[in-house]
């Protein structure tokens, strides 16, 4: 047990330090620092930092940057979200591949919506991740909430929020090995489908139905996710739906920037919506090299 809370210690101060040198090169993007300049702000030695961002992003920090401008992102806009070979859908590519989940969403009904839950037993735990700390808890039917908070005071006090008169039960590590597949797309996994179960206006199922269809490393704006829908007036709306999504990640709400390539806002915050966009598109970028 030791062991296993050291790793889990260490394992968020490196995503602090990979998130710290993150935030230096955006900040000083323009003047393109080197390795040194980013080891020195981070009291870390080249050596150090160069393994530890590699190991974290699958490329050098000079290599990620190159991923996050905004005139990479208004590109990549423009051309659609980028399609992966089906060997990549179907993780099929070999040893080193990206493992795109098959995600199934299901929202509850009415009833377990009205209720507040009544009736459901909800199991949850806070686990470590490569992002930060996560709430994961889920019903017998699937997943309802993925969201990245702090500690389990934080944790139990939203889904108290969400479901007031479901049954919580607080079984901590009970999550950890599903936690390990959802993050590390390089890591073997059995492919089998996962389910989300959610709850949600009509409307805000479908915005998140259509966040599950925006491939592994793609972007698109809110109005493009909004034309996709048939709705292309109500891009606003579909922002707000957006920014209500319960499970993080995996209905991958931090795929949806502003049309001129700013982020625009994230509930989990700007910084580790970067983090995400980073991760996939430096990954992506990884695999088509190798491809």
């Amino acid at each position: 047990m030791d062991a296993i809370l050291h790793a889990d210690e260490e394992a968020g101060r490196d995503y602090a330090r990979v998130r710290d040198a993150i935030r230096y090169l955006v900040a000083h993007a323009g003047e393109q620092p080197q390795l040194a300049d980013v080891a020195a702000a981070l009291c870390l030695s080249e050596s150090r930092l160069q393994r530890l961002f590699s190991r974290w992003a699958g490329v050098s920090p000079k290599r990620f940057i190159q991923q996050l401008t905004c005139e990479a992102a208004k590109a990549r806009l423009a051309a659609g979200a980028p399609l992966l070979p089906l060997s990549h859908e179907l993780g099929l590519s070999g040893s080193s591949r990206l493992h795109d989940l098959f995600v199934t969403l299901e929202a509850m009904t009415p009833g377990e919506y009205q209720q507040g839950g009544a009736g459901l037993d909800i199991v949850w735990s806070v686990e470590p991740s490569r992002f930060g700390p996560v709430l994961l808890a889920q019903t017998a039917r699937g997943v309802c909430a993925l969201q990245f908070l702090a500690d389990d005071d934080e944790a139990e006090a939203w889904l108290r929020a969400q479901w007031p008169r479901a049954a919580l039960r607080h079984l901590p590590g009970q999550a950890r090995a599903l936690c390990g597949r959802l993050f590390d797309p390089l890591s073997e996994a059995d492919g089998s489908p996962l389910a989300l179960r959610v709850q949600g206006s009509n409307f805000q199922i479908q915005v998140w139905r259509a966040l599950l269809a925006v491939p592994y490393g793609g972007l698109l704006s809110y109005g493009q996710l909004a034309e996709k829908m048939g709705r292309p007036g109500a891009a606003r709306a579909v922002g707000n739906a957006v920014g209500a999504n319960p499970v993080a990640w995996l209905i991958p709400c931090h795929r949806v920037i502003r049309a001129e390539g700013a982020l625009g806002g994230y509930r989990w915050g700007e910084e580790r919506k970067l983090d995400l966009i980073g991760w996939e598109s430096a990954r992506l970028s990884r695999e088509e090299a190798t491809a």
